[in-house]
């Protein structure tokens, strides 16, 4: 039998449930999720390997018109995630306008990569809205295949995987058959205490916030993490921390839990605060976060 290899890049609007589907696809939690949208900024790989295919799933920042040089660079990783993508899952969902951003559903609309368009979150609403908003989708990317899902549930996620895998182009695999990712585990304890400032922290100051591993030293029975999270003013610095440190206690050790579960092993999590000054609108800044592909 042939073996089958594809790109798998998942689009759509955020806050709509593209990492959950990434991590509903990949069976590991690869791509932070909170309540907030844009908590994704990076595109990150997730890669599912079987003797005679590989899906290699992309879950990207959600679309938006940028306000800052960070969001350019997070408009970048959709922009070539659509162009290099063997098969796009479009996502939607029952919440949202569906024609909000249409300069990126025209580009769907228009393009010649098979699409799959997932209204997702189908828990939330009844049956007779859903089948409005099928039509609508019909009408819209008339090219598109539509299936309804809910990532929470897992409803409907077999469906699609079956014929992602029927769509998938015969190919060799893309990356070693026993690798998850792309990313480092650097790159994933950066991600884990994000999730943790956008859980414990409001309003703005998760947005104007980014986390660099200075330090990440695995013995034998311990893995040694010192961690600096950045702000963009002075004024963001004291929240962060907390009175007597309290805020930035709490988020240290739900991310130590988590980091402790994704490694399977005890750590040692050193977490300090550093302000860099109106960071997300600086490209050598940006650079330096990953920000430049």
């Amino acid at each position: 039998m042939d073996h089958k290899a594809g790109f798998v890049n998942i689009i759509g609007n955020p806050n709509v449930g593209k990492s959950t589907l990434m991590n509903a696809f990949v069976g590991e939690k690869l791509s932070i999720i909170t309540s907030k949208a844009q908590t994704t900024r990076h595109r990150i790989l997730g890669i599912v390997n079987g003797d005679d295919f590989q899906m290699v799933y992309s879950d990207t920042p959600g679309i938006l018109k940028p306000n800052y040089k960070l969001q350019q660079s997070m408009m970048r990783f959709v922009d070539t995630a659509i162009s290099d993508a063997d098969i796009i899952l479009y996502v939607t969902d029952v919440v949202e306008s569906f024609d909000k951003n249409r300069e990126y559903l025209d580009k769907i609309k228009n393009t010649n990569t098979p699409v799959l368009l997932l209204i997702n979150k189908i828990d939330l609403t009844q049956q007779e809205k859903l089948e409005e908003l099928v039509l609508l989708c019909k009408n819209e990317v008339p090219q598109a295949e539509i299936y309804p899902v809910s990532a929470i549930k897992k409803f409907n996620i077999d469906a699609v995987l079956k014929r992602i895998l029927e769509l998938l182009p015969v190919s060799p695999p893309y990356f070693p058959k026993d690798e998850l990712t792309d990313k480092t585990e650097r790159f994933f304890v950066q991600e884990i205490i994000r999730e943790k400032i956008f859980f414990n922290y409001q309003k703005e100051i998760p947005y104007s916030c980014e986390v660099n591993v200075e330090e990440f030293k695995e013995e034998e029975t311990i893995i040694r993490i010192r961690a600096l999270i950045y702000v963009a003013r002075e004024s963001q610095k004291g929240i962060i921390i907390g009175h007597k440190g309290s805020a930035l206690k709490k988020t240290g050790m739900a991310a130590r839990f988590d980091i402790e579960a994704f490694f399977e092993k005890k750590v040692f999590l050193e977490l300090h605060v550093k302000v860099l000054k109106d960071w997300r609108d600086k490209e050598q800044n940006l650079k330096y976060f990953g920000y430049d592909q």
